[in-house]
């Protein structure tokens, strides 16, 4: 929301509804996953493949101490880019820095939903959620983001 406020110049009221409706977005995308993850109760990938494939096998990151269903990463990231999408437009490129200080690399993007589904994937090549969790997290993400949007605008 900070990059793109700044690089688009945006004024302080546009800005303000930005944070504003990021954070409802937010809010909502973390209850509904969170719900739907101890409706489910869907268990990691690390708990199957140790049991019935590889028992030292280890995912690329820690794996979370909750259910796996919905990816709360992929339902945030999706709420943030509809609603930023609906603020800023469809196809607004930036480059996000934010971890760079980390020792992680620039990821530059062409879209706000670009972004999201970058974030969503990852949780798959990271080992800590199957492609279904990922998938119907950006589902319900990009339709709370929109509940957002409907819901604010005049």
């Amino acid at each position: 929301t900070r990059t793109v406020a700044e690089q688009k110049k945006a004024d302080l009221p546009t800005t303000a509804k930005a944070y504003l409706l990021v954070s409802a977005a937010l809010h909502e995308g973390f209850i509904a996953s969170w719900e739907e993850k101890y409706r489910s109760e869907k268990i990691r990938p690390e708990t199957v493949i140790n049991a019935d494939l590889d028992p030292a096998w280890q995912p690329f990151l820690q794996t979370p101490p909750f259910p796996e269903y919905t990816s709360g990463h992929s339902t945030i990231s999706a709420a943030s880019a509809e609603v930023l999408t609906g603020i800023f437009g469809d196809q607004v490129a930036f480059t996000d820095s934010t971890e760079h200080k980390y020792g992680h690399g620039v990821r530059t993007f062409s879209s706000f939903r670009e972004a999201a589904l970058e974030c969503s994937i990852s949780r798959v090549y990271g080992g800590i959620h199957y492609r279904s969790g990922c998938e119907e997290g950006q589902k319900a993400g990009a339709r709370i983001g929109q509940f957002v949007l409907d819901r604010t605008q005049k």
